[in-house]
């Protein structure tokens, strides 16, 4: 290993300290969701938003909510419904009579942890509202312009099941998600633990900060110094550009299973995570293994299969593990 990547390993070692800390603090309430854990941290270091997926009961409320306490930032709690406006998200001007001026009345959306619950049960407008936000980094009222708190992490919830009343997010809107996280039931074991926790009529699980805001700003110019070999930046470019161009590396059958690959903009993702995923692993490189672990999250949601996929049963996530399987590992 070269002296530089050596002394970027030595630092991200000494940064990274905090992430045990704030995992041990997190698993005195949470149990068997170390790997939404690990995705929502990804998304906080990397400066990205995840998308969740799944039935409800699966703590997603709770971990995030006990994310936030853990790195003792404000959390706020948007449940979305049909019945939602663009204002009760961002917020809006009011009018005062007696002195014949507005005023400006902030939104739930000023932050630092969103948990935007069920987003696809809002209209068109409010899903908007929501993702300009998110890749703006701040919100227009009337004729100003606010900036929104730095860290900003939205982790938005979809509901696979009682499909009935909701907007499905197009794809352009999905596509701004850094990660999708697809979650499921604990086992036995871990059940058996949240029993034994949580079955209290009147029991408060407290969670002590670890770090602040300002801690997971300094930690994300440490993620940025994360070395990442040429070689690997070649695999992330195959792995995008495999589900565009399937029969270049060897999918012949793939073509028409894929009606869209992924934009550039999992090219960056996929980057930038992969660097985040090896810093709260407390290294100062990236390793095909970690593009690996963290690709199908990125990439799920950004590959659009044909009615062909569909009528065989194909999922993405059937093509893309296709996809790591075929193509070369440096």
């Amino acid at each position: 290993m070269s002296t530089g990547i050596t002394l970027i390993n030595e630092k991200v070692k000494k940064e990274s300290v905090f992430v045990s800390n704030l995992r041990s603090e997190i698993k005195k309430v949470i149990i068997g969701q170390d790997y939404l854990i690990d995705r929502l941290l990804v998304g906080l270091l990397a400066n990205g938003h995840v998308l969740v997926e799944g039935v409800p009961g699966l703590a997603k409320t709770l971990s995030i909510n006990t994310l936030s306490q853990g790195i003792n930032t404000k959390f706020q709690r948007i449940q979305f419904t049909p019945d939602l406006l663009p204002a009760d998200l961002i917020g809006t001007l009011v009018y005062n009579p007696k002195e014949g001026t507005f005023t400006t009345k902030k939104g739930p959306i000023f932050a630092n942890i969103i948990l935007a619950d069920e987003i696809n049960r809002a209209p068109a407008k409010v899903q908007s509202a929501l993702l300009e936000a998110m890749q703006e980094r701040q919100v227009t009222i009337g004729e100003n312009t606010y900036p929104l708190s730095d860290p900003f992490l939205v982790m938005a919830t979809q509901n696979p099941i009682e499909q009935e009343g909701t907007y499905s997010l197009p794809e352009a809107q999905i596509d701004r998600f850094m990660l999708k996280v697809n979650i499921t039931y604990p086992d036995i074991g871990q059940e058996h633990q949240i029993l034994k926790r949580m079955s209290f009529v009147d029991r408060k699980l407290e969670v002590q900060p670890v770090i602040g805001p300002e801690d997971i700003i300094k930690a994300r110019r440490v993620v940025d110094e994360i070395y990442m070999d040429e070689k690997l930046e070649k695999y992330i470019l195959d792995i995008v550009f495999a589900t565009r161009e399937p029969q270049k590396y060897k999918l012949e059958g793939f073509k028409d299973l894929i009606q869209y690959g992924a934009s550039p903009r999992a090219t960056i993702f996929l980057t930038l995570a992969s660097k985040a995923y090896a810093f709260i692993r407390q290294r100062g490189y990236v390793t095909p293994q970690d593009v690996k672990d963290i690709g199908m999250d990125v990439l799920r949601h950004r590959v659009i299969v044909s009615y062909e996929a569909e009528a065989e049963s194909m999922t993405s996530e059937d093509i893309i593990k296709k996809i790591f399987e075929e193509v070369e590992v440096p």
